[in-house]
């Protein structure tokens, strides 16, 4: 299987392509308005591993939330791949990406994610043993109380370091860890072998915040 991972919703963009039960990742960081490279990294990583977007089975991408022009770019990338070429796609929100690579980078089944969602508030999910739960968007001081046995992770954390502590009783964060397509890819074979099925349905963001007033996912 072929598989297309895209994702600039934050402050990161990549993209990973896996083919053969080998990855061709690109990744941009520190640079301003790095979705706006998207394509740029697609054709490279087809450059490099000698594939076309004719070959690529699935697309998968992260669909939010984050920055708003980065999650409008990810997902209007998406739908002109897929659509061009008719290929299904596969979507994973941001925090389930994150909470996933955290924990296997960490080695810990249980995180708590934050992302600063500007305005004085945080995109928060609880990521517990493979399972995300909780996500909504919401001030530091509303987030759950979890206790020592998580870990945060996200710029939510960096931003907001004293509230999310003395809020969820979280005693260990670690902020060097972000988002990456490649484990798009590793979301995506495992929600496939557990028999969920790829999708022509147009690709849908995920804002929380489709205006100021609305505060949680319903």
């Amino acid at each position: 299987m072929n598989i297309l991972a895209i994702d600039t919703c934050t402050e990161v963009a990549s993209v990973t392509l896996y083919s053969s039960g080998f990855r061709t990742s690109r990744v941009l960081t520190n640079i301003e308005k790095s979705s706006g490279h998207i394509l740029k990294l697609c054709d490279e990583v087809f450059n490099e591993s000698g594939k076309k977007l004719n070959d690529v089975d699935v697309i998968a991408y992260s669909k939010g939330p984050g920055a708003f022009t980065g999650v409008r770019m990810c997902i209007g990338v998406v739908q002109g791949l897929s659509l061009s070429c008719n290929i299904p796609t596969i979507g994973f929100s941001t925090l389930e990406l994150l909470g996933f690579r955290a924990s296997k980078m960490l080695k810990a089944e249980k995180i708590a994610v934050a992302l600063d969602a500007r305005m004085g508030e945080v995109y928060w999910a609880v990521y517990d043993h493979g399972v995300l739960s909780k996500m909504k968007i919401c001030s530091p001081e509303d987030v759950d109380n979890l206790g020592a046995d998580f870990v945060g992770v996200g710029t939510g954390w960096g931003a907001h370091n004293d509230k999310l502590h003395t809020a969820t009783n979280i005693k260990t964060t670690d902020l060097t860890i972000y988002p990456e397509s490649s484990e798009l890819v590793d979301l995506s074979l495992l929600a496939i072998e557990s028999g969920e099925s790829p999708t022509f349905d147009l690709p849908q963001p995920i804002y929380l915040r489709n205006n100021v007033a609305q505060k949680s996912l319903k």
